[in-house]
């Protein structure tokens, strides 16, 4: 947790410091909906805490007798606009930990994600709202996660910082419609998975489409990536991000013996839909709502587990009706700090 908001705290620090930075009203209304001929920086970003606890004592109803739930928010952009070239840079970080009697207020995790977009476009001169780009981006997570379900969940995990790590480097066709709209194209784009053997050497078919005892996965694939932000008042901002990718290269991953032991082609494209709704309730107090979707043909869904007799058991989840479908769903009610 301490890792987070040094990064959070660094990040910010590092963006106020820069003294050419453009932070007006008035600027930033006349580069939300138009691509103007202009010399600029523009940044923007909000950091979002919030702490939800409860207590309970002789309650029939049931329920955990005290618990802890603290969730990190930090969504962040920093624009550069240069005549006819932009330099747009965004980063998003969550970190959330539970805490909860029952299990002697061992820390687990709830959410955890580190995510960096950098892309450097040319608008064409006979097309004002098109640029030709290259994109980089950046994804993985600070710290070690388990699957709580499972019998000595502890004794391993499940994944770590940098493991896995996807690395995505792109060349391809923006529609930019100021800072508000972004809808980029790619045919020729290139995916690099990272992981560390430990995770990949505990299954046939690997990890993260990484194949057993390797650490690294090279893709080579058609990648899309829009963003859309409003603010419809200053009580209400809405954003969301739509990634596709779909590797050229997939194809069924077999065993030692040769036998098929997951099953992949081109037309299994990775999805990853995101979603932050925030609603102030003062200048401070906000209530925000998230909602990301993923789907990943790496990362497969089973129905079962094995409980501690070594029985295949059925997991009974809620969600469970979504299958291969990764959902995370996060409410908060906190603290927020917008510049």
């Amino acid at each position: 947790m301490k890792r987070l908001f040094t990064i959070i705290i660094l990040g910010i620090s590092g963006v106020s410091a820069s003294a050419q930075l453009a932070n007006t009203d008035n600027m930033k209304k006349s580069f939300t909906i138009e691509n103007k001929d202009t010399v600029a920086w523009l940044r923007s970003g909000l950091l979002n805490v919030g702490i939800n606890q409860g207590f309970l004592h002789n309650w029939p109803a049931g329920g955990e007798l005290g618990s802890l739930t603290i969730n990190g928010l930090f969504s962040g952009s920093l624009t550069r606009l240069y005549h006819r070239q932009v330099w747009s840079n965004n980063l998003d970080l969550n970190y959330s930990l539970f805490y909860a009697y029952s299990n002697n207020f061992v820390p687990r995790k709830v959410d955890d994600r580190i995510d960096f977009t950098s892309k450097y476009g040319v608008r064409i001169d006979t097309a004002k709202d098109f640029y030709i780009t290259g994109l980089f981006n950046f994804k993985s997570q600070f710290t070690k996660a388990y699957d709580y379900n499972v019998t000595g969940w502890d004794t391993f995990s499940t994944s770590n910082f940098l493991s896995p790590a996807y690395l995505t480097l792109a060349v391809g066709l923006e529609y930019r419609k100021g800072t508000n709209i972004s809808l980029f194209l790619s045919p020729i784009a290139a995916r690099m998975t990272l992981v560390d053997a430990y995770y990949t050497r505990r299954a046939p078919e690997g990890a993260f489409g990484v194949e057993n005892g390797k650490t690294s996965r090279f893709e080579l694939g058609a990648y899309f990536s829009g963003r859309y932000a409003t603010n419809p008042d200053k009580m209400l901002s809405y954003k969301t991000r739509l990634d596709l990718y779909a590797n050229y290269l997939a194809k069924d991953v077999k065993d030692a013996n040769g036998v098929v032991v997951k099953k992949d082609n081109p037309g299994n494209v990775d999805v990853l839909w995101d979603n932050l709704l925030l609603m102030k309730a003062n200048k401070y107090l906000t209530v925000s709502l998230g909602l990301t979707l993923i789907y990943d043909n790496d990362v497969p869904y089973s129905t079962t587990k094995v409980d501690e007799t070594g029985a295949t058991i059925d997991k009974n989840e809620p969600g469970e009706f979504m299958g291969w479908v990764q959902t995370k769903q996060i409410f908060t009610l906190g603290f927020i700090y917008k510049f």
